[in-house]
């Protein structure tokens, strides 16, 4: 069992930075993967970055070169720093992860269908 909670959101205007945290516990020892979503009313839940092992593996296009993606091991904390944020980043975040302890890093992506435990979530809204 793995929980997730995440924090950090709010309200940013456009061009300002947010950086969202998430706290994972429970049985984290074989967790390799884990990922950020952002889902808006009326969209589909999306994937915006993910790691493994530590190591960035993906990013939505649109948040390529604005977000970046990162994991304390120590703090058992990932970080999701958002720069340059866009009205079009107004979401709420999840945080996710990959319990499936024979995955690699060809798993973690974008697809929602990957992860098994999810957060509660964390609103982002960001005004022109």
């Amino acid at each position: 069992q793995v929980r997730l909670v995440e924090s950090g959101g709010g309200s940013a205007q456009a061009g300002g930075r947010l950086r969202l945290s998430c706290v994972r516990s429970g049985d984290t020892s074989s967790v390799n993967c884990m990922a950020w979503f952002r889902q808006s009313p009326g969209k589909e839940r999306e994937g915006v970055a993910a790691l493994y092992g530590g190591t960035p593996q993906y990013f939505h296009d649109s948040v390529r070169g604005r977000f970046t993606v990162s994991l304390d091991v120590y703090r058992n904390t990932m970080y999701l720093e958002m720069n340059d944020l866009k009205p079009e980043d107004t979401a709420m975040y999840y945080c996710a992860a990959d319990l499936w302890p024979y995955g690699g890093a060809w798993r973690c992506g974008g697809n929602v269908d990957t992860y098994d435990s999810w957060g509660q979530g964390t609103q982002v809204t960001v005004s022109a």
